[in-house]
């Protein structure tokens, strides 16, 4: 915190990580309004089988309490052709120099989800 955040009520900060799960929900499940990263480990492994890992991601809905403390869905993980795969997003400013402002906000917002394997995290 740099001391100029606002302060929020509760229920301001409820409605900010429901509209920060809603963003990365409809990015995840759609790969459209961010950019979509394979690690090299991802690339060497996965071959022709991309589209099915793709897939996976896309259709990820097991979020609990140990995977996604704050409840805004940027991470998962799951057991894919014997290997354990992790995804994560992250939020970058528009021109992808920094930290997003604003994660709730995409018009200052990038989305980035990086898939990779389990040991590359």
């Amino acid at each position: 915190m740099t001391g100029s955040e606002p302060c929020r009520s509760p229920a301001e900060d409820a409605g900010r990580a429901d509209r920060i799960r809603h963003l990365n929900d409809q990015f995840r499940t759609t790969f459209l309004g961010g950019k979509v990263m394979l690690t090299p480990g991802i690339q060497d492994h996965a071959g022709s089988a991309l589209p099915s890992l793709l897939m996976q991601v896309r259709k990820f809905d097991r979020f609990d309490a140990r995977n996604d403390p704050y409840a805004e869905h940027d991470f998962g993980g799951f057991e894919w052709e014997g290997e354990t795969i992790f995804w994560k997003i992250d939020y970058y400013d528009s021109d992808l120099l920094m930290g997003s402002p604003d994660p709730a906000d995409p018009a200052v917002t990038t989305r980035v989800l990086t898939i990779m394997l389990g040991w590359e995290y």
